[in-house]
């Protein structure tokens, strides 16, 4: 079902800084900030040749990243992004095998403008899981 790794998403208490230290020290190739209130982050992101690194900053007081922030307070690895080739029948897959959706188990419309959908990180070995479509 899950095809190659998309992003690993870093949720980072202070983007600019973030952004220039893998821009700067790493030498790597960084976006420009993209705000995504829907998603409350503002994100930007890291080019790998073989994927993406994903630095998420708190976008509002009830930011998700801003509630990770608190219990982490120097940031961390927030989520892994999957693609699948069809996320409705993804999710019908991952629901009839027990696994559970967050939110209302609709997609949104992620970073990347294609729809996106979170998984329960307990259904996961403690890790939140985000589904891309490709």
């Amino acid at each position: 079902m899950i095809g190659r790794l998309n992003h690993v998403a870093i949720a980072v208490p202070d983007l600019e800084a973030a952004t220039a230290r893998y821009r700067d020290t790493l030498g790597a190739k960084v976006s420009e900030p993209l705000a995504l209130p829907e998603h409350g982050v503002t994100t930007v992101f890291v080019e790998l040749p073989n994927t993406k690194i994903e630095l998420l900053h708190p976008l509002g007081e009830a930011s998700p990243i801003a509630k990770f922030l608190e219990r982490n307070n120097d940031g961390g690895i927030h989520h892994l992004c999957y693609e699948v080739d069809d996320i409705i029948a993804a999710r019908d897959k991952l629901l009839e095998d027990g696994a559970r959706v967050l939110g209302t188990g609709e997609p949104k419309i992620g970073a990347h403008g294609k729809p996106v959908l979170f998984l329960h990180p307990k259904d996961f070995t403690g890790t939140l899981v985000e589904i891309e479509q490709a």
